[in-house]
């Protein structure tokens, strides 16, 4: 095999595909990447590829082909060489069991694994539909925030992906909080109806690294003959993921309807007042928030302790409130809407609490809510 390729194409392609490598492999040959140089009618193009039995990934780009070929190399390495290489055109050769990486006057040698012992990728499911990519980036984004962390709990872990025709609704909870996003998208299939749970972490990788393309095609096979998978395609990169096992919960039925108070503060002032109020605020402590008389009352710490207020401008319909929170899941909420105005809306001080942005138009509504449960307060 011989090839030769831009310095920053081969960097790009290699940091993205390593991506996926395990920090600790089962076996030596998936710490490897796979290097597949091919020159034929649809062009010279070569493909990196890494899989980790969980999660694939494989980009194409264009080269100079001499001597198509294989080889598998250490993917972390490549990447630390690839990375650290001057800006000039790298040539890439194998002679036996060895790869020889030039730039400029920088020469590598590496040793290959054995190809022969490498899984084959899965395939891409059948595909379900396209949504824009940075649409689809920013939505990841907003719900993989209240994703569990607990591996005990495989299913909070993940993000529940829900098709419904023309709708994509995506939710996530790790018990204290709960996001949720609609958002439009094009199906393949005007009355597909599909569900899938998928590792939040690795969605929200994946959605930040495919807005380089315009669009994201989302392909989802049904779990019926084994276990489920999804994959995502766009900018010329491609990856899969098994889906997670485990119930979600109905988490619909969480969400109120009704409130008895409605706030409204400006956003990014409320986001700078939490983070200074809550620096006196132990871990676990929460923060204080009182609504009423046209304002908001932020307090943290208590008489034994550092104490921090402050006081904002706030709109009110409804009863007054005084409800607390965790300023950690708080800030994640209010970073999370994209809108200058942060909606809180209220039943009582002891039941959950929706955070939207301000809707354009007053009776819609709005396409993301992150729902908070308050702490409660002693005494």
């Amino acid at each position: 095999m011989k090839f030769r390729v831009e310095r920053d194409v081969l960097a790009d392609a290699v940091a993205w595909t390593a991506r996926s490598l395990p920090v600790r492999p089962s076996v030596p040959v998936l710490a490897g990447m796979l290097l597949d140089a091919t020159e034929d009618d649809g062009g010279r193009r070569l493909k990196l590829s890494s899989f980790d039995y969980e999660v694939s990934a494989q980009v194409s780009v264009e080269i100079d082909v001499e001597e198509p070929g294989t080889t598998l190399v250490s993917g972390r390495l490549l990447a630390e060489i690839t990375r650290n290489l001057p800006p000039q055109t790298v040539e890439i050769s194998t002679d036996g069991a060895k790869v020889t990486v030039a730039c400029g006057s920088a020469k590598f040698t590496l040793l290959t694994l054995p190809v022969e012992d490498y899984p084959t990728l899965p395939a891409m499911p059948q595909m379900t539909g396209s949504i824009g990519s940075d649409a689809f980036a920013a939505a990841v984004s907003q719900v993989a925030v209240a994703a569990g962390r607990d591996d005990t709990l495989p299913m909070l872990t993940g993000v529940r992906v829900e098709i419904e025709g023309d709708t994509v609704t995506l939710a996530s909870t790790d018990r204290y909080r709960l996001a949720v996003r609609e958002l439009a998208w094009k199906p393949e299939n005007p009355d597909v109806s599909a569900v899938a749970l998928v590792p939040a972490k690795t969605l929200a990788d994946t959605a930040k690294s495919l807005t380089g393309g315009a669009e994201v095609s989302i392909a989802l096979s049904a779990a019926d003959s084994g276990e489920g998978m999804i994959g995502f395609e766009g900018g010329g990169r491609r990856t899969t993921t098994r889906l997670l096992d485990g119930e979600f919960p109905k988490y619909r039925a969480l969400l109120p309807d009704t409130f008895n108070s409605v706030a409204e503060v400006q956003r990014a002032e409320f986001i700078e007042a939490v983070k200074r109020v809550s620096l006196v605020a132990e871990r676990n402590t929460p923060l204080r928030l009182a609504f009423g008389d046209g304002r908001l009352v932020l307090e943290a710490g208590t008489g034994d302790e550092a104490q921090a207020v402050e006081v904002l401008d706030s709109s009110l319909e409804g009863e007054d409130i005084q409800i607390a929170f965790n300023s950690a899941f708080l800030l994640d909420g209010l970073t999370a809407i994209d809108s200058d105005i942060a909606r809180l809306q209220f039943t009582t001080s002891t039941k959950p609490a929706i955070i939207t942005g301000k809707p354009a138009d007053d009776g819609a509504t709005a396409d993301y809510r992150y729902l908070i449960m308050p702490v409660r307060l002693s005494g």
